[in-house]
């Protein structure tokens, strides 16, 4: 099964078009954007679909919002590829983000092996709503039972100190500026980090994608009619459609070449032997 596919392998070649077309036909979803799925719950329903029952589904947040609650379905489904002994790492933190290039590749990656252990058939016993509804009943129920009792607990809480305690007005005011000024300055200190991480992730993405182009491109004049054969182009293609946790591509290339220059130097040896 197609659980590591290399970079350049026509997986990561489909469309969002018909990336999303599948997600919405097979979970009754609605789907308009590739990022709408970076909350990792959309993952988890494709692999409950191809193994009926092994996703925990009452773990799963559809209507994750926050990065965390984002990350809490990504640790439930990469206990799932754990245990089911699927070899794929779920780079978590960049797809919270909800990039759209980054959702997309995992979801290509998703699609191709999907199809790979169902052979691209949807599971007609498979009701999507139902195993939502379900999950999303048990976590929403127990959420607001925790949510109420906390809350009762902080008033309560918050009630009985203000009445033993007495404290005056005024040093709480005086607390409360002090407070928001450490705050605000904490969040400037924050929001400027952000800035100088997003700048740092976009100048990667590009370098990612320049390199990405220039592998398009050696591969295409590999694939040409007029050296689809040549040691040197079959050798490329090796090391090029190699899955991700293949290591020895590049000494398999080497030696193909090193063989196919022997052979040729033995042939023309024989030739002028015969001539």
């Amino acid at each position: 099964m197609a659980s590591n596919i290399g970079m350049m392998d026509s997986a990561y070649f489909v469309g969002r078009n018909e990336i999303l077309t599948w997600i919405n036909n097979r979970l009754q979803l609605n789907l308009s954007r590739i990022e709408e799925a970076a909350s990792g719950a959309v993952q988890c329903q494709m692999i409950d679909m191809t193994y009926p029952g092994a996703v925990p589904m009452h773990k799963v947040n559809f209507d994750a919002k926050s990065e965390y609650d984002m990350i809490q379905n990504y640790k439930v489904l990469q206990e799932v590829f754990n245990k089911l002994k699927i070899d794929k790492h779920i780079e978590v933190n960049r797809l919270v983000k909800g990039r759209p290039l980054d959702n997309l590749e995992f979801l290509q990656w998703l699609k191709r092996y999907c199809d790979s252990v169902n052979g691209g058939i949807m599971n007609e016993n498979y009701d999507p709503v139902e195993r939502r509804l379900k999950g999303g009943k048990e976590r929403n129920s127990k959420g607001s039972l925790k949510s109420s009792k906390s809350l009762q607990a902080n008033n309560l809480h918050n009630l009985a100190s203000a009445d033993a305690a007495g404290i005056n007005k005024n040093t709480v005011s005086k607390q409360g500026k002090t407070g928001v000024a450490a705050a605000s300055s904490e969040v400037r200190a924050l929001s400027k980090e952000i800035t100088d991480l997003k700048l740092s992730v976009d100048l990667l993405e590009k370098e990612r994608d320049f390199y990405f182009a220039k592998l398009r491109d050696i591969e295409i004049l590999c694939q040409s009619t007029k050296v689809d054969n040549h040691p040197m182009a079959v050798a490329i293609k090796k090391i090029l459609y190699a899955a991700d946790a293949k290591e020895s591509a590049l000494e398999e290339a080497q030696e193909f070449i090193s063989q196919s220059v022997d052979n040729g130097e033995t042939e023309e040896a024989n030739e002028e032997e015969t001539d």
